[in-house]
């Protein structure tokens, strides 16, 4: 626990990418270009999955959930950013800090769970293939996404109470947003109930969700390796392979963010590992699945040639 006096604190300024000053609209260029393929890249998921009625099926629409969560996360996150990075006001309230932590926060937690879910969806697709229908049906994914997004906002509105209930000594977050380490670093006194809350919050969105994933892969990949024919490994592999990828560099991420000692980097450091997670690992998703994905290739193509037609 730390103590100090302090005064009352209305307000934070962000330090943002003040030692990269010289290289600030490059960052800005860049971010900007990232941030404009996200957001095209989720958009044309989500609209093709709308309209395309061969993917109306359990593992697509918790696609589409994911990316409408993504695209939220980076309006959450990005446009302030990119706001600093041209010199425009770096200061935010502390009700605006709040509401940033909490839905930075809720969204981050809701993907994270998803991703378990979309895990769990794969597990019975190919694990117990005859009661797919009947698990996976659209009341259940329905009950299913919306318990992951409750609990995403839940868990977030508990860790962003329990934070800014704290009396704040400095009003200088060494980061460009909201985050939980940066402004726990502003308070007065952060007692071990905070810690606790904070390790409990990652063991429960990180943590959890992971193990259950490794364990549900460790089934799925004994499963595909049993069957008889190549072609049906290499089919089997092919629908789980993109999941697969977002995930280890998902919570990859997450877990080098926010179980790593305070102490082990720099702040360049922990600004690098920040701009992973918030601006390339939402722009990974829609590349993934648009790139690797067959039939969202076809979907595309029918959506494509559909309006084409006079």
């Amino acid at each position: 626990m730390k103590t100090a006096n302090h005064t009352e604190v209305r307000g934070f300024v962000f330090q943002g990418f003040s030692n990269f000053r010289e290289h600030q609209l490059i960052l800005f260029a860049v971010f900007l270009t990232l941030y404009l393929l996200t957001l095209a890249g989720n958009v044309i998921i989500v609209t093709i999955i709308r309209v395309d009625h061969h993917l109306h099926t359990p593992m697509y629409f918790f696609l589409s959930v994911l990316s409408t969560s993504e695209t939220c996360y980076s309006l959450v996150i990005i446009p302030r950013m990119l706001s600093g990075l041209v010199g425009l006001s770096q200061s935010i309230s502390l009700v605006g800090c709040g509401t940033q932590l909490f839905f930075f926060l809720g969204f981050a937690i809701t993907n994270c769970l998803l991703l378990a879910v979309m895990g769990f969806d794969r597990y019975v697709a190919i694990c117990n293939p005859l009661r797919y229908s009947i698990v996976m049906n659209w009341r259940a994914c329905t009950i299913l996404a919306s318990s992951v997004c409750a609990s995403g906002f839940l868990l977030s509105l508990v860790q962003a109470v329990a934070i800014f209930r704290l009396p704040f000594c400095n009003s200088l977050i060494e980061h460009f947003f909201c985050d939980v380490r940066p402004v726990l670093d502003l308070a007065c006194v952060t007692p071990i109930v905070n810690d606790i809350l904070t390790l409990t919050v990652s063991l429960l969105a990180i943590t959890a969700p992971a193990t259950f994933l490794l364990i549900s892969y460790v089934l799925i990949i004994s499963t595909i390796l049993k069957i008889a024919s190549a072609e049906g490994r290499k089919k089997a592999f092919a629908t789980c392979s993109s999941h697969l990828m977002v995930v280890i560099v998902h919570y990859g991420c997450a877990s080098i963010a926010y179980f790593k000692p305070k102490s082990e980097n720099t702040k360049d450091q922990d600004q690098l590992i920040s701009v992973t997670y918030t601006v390339i690992t939402p722009l990974l998703n829609p590349v993934v699945y648009s790139l690797r994905n067959k039939e969202v290739h076809d979907a595309l193509r029918r959506v494509v040639g559909r309006k084409s037609l006079p």
